[in-house]
């Protein structure tokens, strides 16, 4: 199997495919998920995530919009309409942020409503819930970054872990033996990502404000030195 097969797991309700793409990840490329899933998880949701948008972009366009084009009759061209989704997404998320946002929730959702409703029906069900979930990630894409970019650093994270101790086969062999223990797991370490984001780390309005202000009391230090430095001259001109 593939690894673009493997991907298509992220289609459909299949905990144990989501979990197994860690056999088609080489242990290297399992470490540096790994770190990568570790940095999103801490800092990702902030000025960062323009850089983490494209990836989560191309990733939406990758899993989501080749099951899109199947209920809307364009079968045998999944590889092509994967690439051309997942670059045209990622350009996207790497221009403008809030529209990875957009198809990255907006997609899925979509596609679980459309799947709820006949066939020849789909786009009835499809087009409203692709666009209100889209829409509302989007506007509120500042708690959407967090949890999205600690969502993706969780699985990284998991995945890269996973890959990486592939060799360890009993070990790995009985943590992916329950892949909804997995899925909690990366649950339960995405809230905490989120947590720390949202509630701890300052939002990138703060931390720009504060840099401001930091700014300005330095200036104000120097300004005052100065003329300190001056008036010390002048005195000692006028003894």
């Amino acid at each position: 199997m593939s690894f673009f097969q493997a991907f298509a797991a992220y289609r459909a309700l299949d905990p144990a495919g989501w979990v197994g793409i860690y056999r088609h990840v080489p242990a290297g490329a399992g470490v540096v998920a790994a770190i990568a899933g570790l940095a999103l998880l801490l800092v990702g949701g902030g000025r960062a995530f323009r850089v983490v948008a494209g990836p989560v972009g191309a990733l939406a366009g990758f899993a989501w919009a080749p099951g899109v084009a199947e209920k809307l009759g364009v079968t045998g061209l999944d590889p092509q309409v994967a690439a051309g989704a997942a670059v045209a997404l990622g350009v996207l998320g790497l221009g403008f942020p809030p529209g990875a946002v957009f198809f990255a929730f907006g997609l899925p959702a979509g596609l679980a409503v459309g799947g709820f409703v006949a066939r020849s029906d789909f786009m009835i069900g499809f087009a409203p819930a692709f666009l209100l979930v889209g829409a509302a990630s989007a506007f509120f894409h500042r708690y959407v970054a967090c949890v999205a970019a600690s969502m993706v650093g969780a699985w990284l994270l998991l995945i890269g872990l996973l890959a990486a101790l592939h060799q360890v086969g009993g070990v790995v062999g009985a943590v992916t033996a329950q892949p909804w223990g997995v899925i909690l797991a990366a649950a339960l370490v995405a809230i905490a990502g989120s947590v720390f984001q949202l509630a701890v780390r300052p939002s990138p309005e703060e931390a720009e404000r504060r840099q401001v202000e930091t700014a300005i009391a330095k200036r104000k230090a120097a300004d005052q030195t100065a003329l300190e430095e001056r008036w010390a001259n002048y005195s000692a001109k006028k003894k």
